[in-house]
């Protein structure tokens, strides 16, 4: 091998922190607290507090390697945590509040978490495991609602008051302390867990090297294009698969961020929208959901012209929402997709300028479809023995990635069989890809439908009832049947004071499929279960109606 004569320079987390701090002190991060208040830092205090914080762990004992876990909401300190854990050679472990408490106790205990730095508010949640904990030595509680802290648990301010910041030079080169020895570029410095939705939650380590890697994908122009021109609301939470790498893509950029706390329902985010004059906010399709309707209610209220995009990932969003966003209110949705095991971003869903040339109708299509894959994202879907399939956008098959943010492997090395021998990793969506390379996702595979040996979309037929006028929200999953094996079944929430008939229903269906694709049973709910990262849990909702089409007769 003739080798290259450029530096081996390692992709750290060290050098964003340093970005920050050299280039962009003033620039601010925002959070807003239990109580609404709004609080503000310039990057450059930041930097001295992921200093102090790592200060504070390194005397506690913390070494290179040790999981320092997060119990925490969506604000300036959990930033902290983020840039000054793997700054030091730790690892950030964020624990996601939403899930159970013996699978928080679960996670923790596989992760060997040595410390939790935990919000005030969230003490009551902690309680509920603390005393299943195995190799935590250390409880730190951030006074998010400005109350006490209790011995022996410890107050995140006053150990962070407690260390000294030397003076820093002007430039890239840090004084003697906690992030003198960058780590290795390929060492762990996030852990984060997948949503456990069979069996227990499967932990993935994303390295320094895949999150900065990340983070200057994420950046490109023809991808999300964060620039110091902008102001991002990660609405999705820093618990959930790195806040979808937003965090970091703002430090490496200089963008102010802005944290919404606990307060995530639309009348609030909205009203931060508005304050802050956020360009960028990202979450999932419930929250937007929300904030459609807020608008379409209010439509003059806020004032988002501020709003350059709005990412929706985590879920497919209907390709209503998308266009009711535009045409009443233009707003410009980014459909993305990803998965824990992407560390997060997957596909992106630009339309390409020969799509736009096509047309208003096409171009829709592409931003309602998953996307293209993000640059070193390579995609690719496959039936069920294994062999690539081709880009037609009609054959399905499950969608394998690969890349250098794609997860080899997870945690302990559970869920091999996830992992093919070339080298992909498989992600459990059925697809179709086009011609043009977008990917359009059709089910789950543990969702979608097989009937009479036919394949049904759940996720198609969910998206056309969310565009009927009464529906709020829409649930589709399969059904146990004598004669065909499965058969759709609907769970709707109507819309209040709206509702419809399963006539009129199977008509709007009818419109856009055939037949035998049509529900059999549409069943009126309050809301929709879902999972710990929002995701719609038909799991439950197979438990509770899944047996009902066995006394209907044949259907279909």
């Amino acid at each position: 091998m003739f080798a290259g004569t450029m530096m081996g320079f390692p992709l750290t987390i060290n050098h964003l922190l340093e970005r920050g701090r050299a280039l962009f002190p003033e620039a601010e991060v925002v959070s807003r607290g239990p109580d609404k208040r709004v609080r503000c830092q310039s990057y450059e205090e930041t930097y001295a507090r992921a200093e102090r914080l790592a200060r504070a762990l390194g005397r506690l004992g913390v070494k290179t390697g040790d999981r320092v876990a997060t119990l925490s909401w969506n604000h300036a300190q959990h930033l902290e945590c983020y840039l000054g854990v793997p700054a030091m050679g730790a690892v950030v472990h964020t624990l996601n509040i939403r899930l159970h408490p013996s699978e928080l106790a679960y996670i923790a205990n596989h992760a060997r978490d040595v410390a939790i730095v935990v919000d005030r508010t969230l003490l009551p949640l902690l309680e509920k495991f603390r005393g299943a904990l195995e190799t935590v030595k250390h409880v730190i509680v951030v006074r998010d609602d400005g109350g006490p802290v209790a011995a022996p648990d410890l107050d995140y301010e006053a150990l962070l008051a407690a260390e000294t910041v030397a003076p820093h030079a002007p430039g890239f080169t840090p004084p003697a302390g906690p992030f003198s020895e960058l780590p290795d570029e390929n060492a762990a410095a996030m852990i984060c867990y997948t949503s456990g939705t069979t069996g227990h939650p499967k932990g993935v380590a994303y390295s320094h090297r895949s999150t900065v890697l990340h983070a200057m994908a994420g950046s490109m122009r023809d991808s999300i294009g964060v620039s110091g021109d902008d102001v991002i609301l990660p609405v999705v939470p820093m618990f959930h698969a790195a806040a979808w790498g937003f965090p970091y893509m703002a430090a490496l950029n200089g963008a102010k961020l802005v944290f919404p706390g606990p307060h995530l329902d639309a009348e609030s985010l909205l009203d931060l929208m508005a304050s802050e004059r956020v360009t960028i906010a990202a979450g999932v399709p419930t929250i937007w959901n929300g904030i459609l309707a807020r608008l379409d209610a209010e439509p003059k209220r806020w004032d988002l012209s501020a709003m350059r995009t709005m990412i929706i990932g985590g879920a497919a969003a209907p390709k209503s929402m998308i266009a009711a966003f535009e045409e009443r209110h233009g707003l410009v949705v980014t459909h993305a997709w990803g998965m824990t095991e992407t560390n997060p971003l997957g596909t992106l869903a630009l339309v390409r300028p020969k799509i736009r040339a096509r047309g208003g109708v096409a171009a829709l299509e592409a931003r309602a479809s998953q996307g293209l894959p993000v640059p070193f994202v390579e995609t690719r879907h496959v039936d069920d023995a294994g062999r690539v399939l081709p880009w037609d956008a009609a054959t399905m098959g499950e969608l394998e990635v690969r890349g250098p943010w794609v997860a080899k492997s997870y945690m302990s090395d559970e869920g091999a069989d996830r992992f093919t021998s070339d080298g992909w990793f498989k992600t459990g969506d059925i697809v179709t890809i086009d011609a043009d390379g977008y990917v359009r996702i059709t089910d789950r595979s543990k969702d979608v439908i097989k009937s009479g040996g036919e394949w049904i979309s759940s996720v198609a037929l969910e998206n056309a009832l969310m565009a009927h006028p009464a529906i709020l929200e829409a649930a589709v999953f399969a059904g146990r049947h004598d004669k065909w094996g499965e058969r759709p079944i609907a769970a709707i929430v109507y819309k209040p004071g709206k509702t419809a008939t399963n006539d009129e229903l199977a008509a709007h269906l009818g419109e856009q499929f055939p037949k035998y694709w049509l529900p059999d049973l549409y069943v009126a709910i309050e809301q929709v279960p879902r999972n710990s990262t929002g995701k719609f849990l038909k799991t439950k909702l197979r438990d509770t109606y899944g047996d009902a089409l066995l006394t209907k007769g044949s259907g279909g």
